[in-house]
């Protein structure tokens, strides 16, 4: 009786088992391979014995396959580690402004001015800031004309009528451009999620990922704690 440890017939098996074992631990595979090989040798027919080179070929799948087992360790420590680094940079930035790219803003009733900014790509005769609530009612920020370059606004709820509440925001120009928006807000909080993600709370904008963030702004000196 001949105990295979790898298919020479078929790479997609050899594949598909060298991506199962890269699942397991180090040590486990190393035990698993070992048995397996000195089952093989045990068993092998003594008038027709296996190729040494099939030996060779085993044992260097093994090796290769605890590399990639130490690599993927490696990698995920690493990725714990920087998201770690991350949540405490972000963390003494608590109390600041940020831009954030967004498609919704958040008026809390304040009746707080919020600042803004698009990018234009090309020049718009009529560019407008168009903010849509939950009930499909459109308020409209008249921008005018507006060169290539970044637009700065403010978008005024009192003004406006905006009750508290979420908003979608976008903007339309006349040369049917699509530009994305930027709102200002107070960096409130910053957390570490089970699944490793950063998570911020910015006023203006709710809970967002730290990869929307587009600038910082510092704090204002009404801001810093003496």
């Amino acid at each position: 009786m001949t105990v295979s440890l790898l298919n020479n017939n078929s790479s997609a098996s050899a594949s598909s088992a060298t991506s199962s074992v890269i699942g397991n631990s180090a040590s486990e595979t190393s035990n698993m391979f070992t048995k397996l090989l000195v089952a093989q040798i045990q068993n092998q027919d003594p008038l027709s014995p296996t190729d040494p080179a099939q030996f060779v070929q085993q044992l260097t799948q093994l090796s290769q396959t605890e590399s990639l087992q130490n690599l993927t360790s490696i990698t995920n420590a690493s990725a714990s580690a920087l998201s770690s680094l991350q949540v405490m940079a972000l963390g003494s930035q608590v109390g600041s402004d940020l831009m954030v790219s967004t498609k919704s803003v958040l008026v809390d009733g304040s009746g707080a001015k919020i600042a803004g900014q698009t990018t234009l790509a090309a020049s718009s005769a009529k560019t407008t800031v168009v903010l849509t609530g939950s009930d499909g009612a459109r308020h409209e920020v008249a921008l005018g004309s507006q060169a290539p370059g970044t637009v700065a606004f403010s978008i005024d709820p009192a003004k406006l009528g905006l009750p508290a509440g979420s908003y979608s925001i976008a903007v339309e120009t006349s040369s049917k451009e699509t530009p994305g928006v930027d709102i200002q807000g107070r960096l409130n909080s910053v957390r570490l999620l089970s699944s490793g993600t950063v998570q911020l709370n910015v006023a203006n904008i709710g809970d967002t990922g730290s990869d929307t963030i587009t600038a910082f702004a510092g704090k204002t000196a009404t801001q810093t704690t003496l």
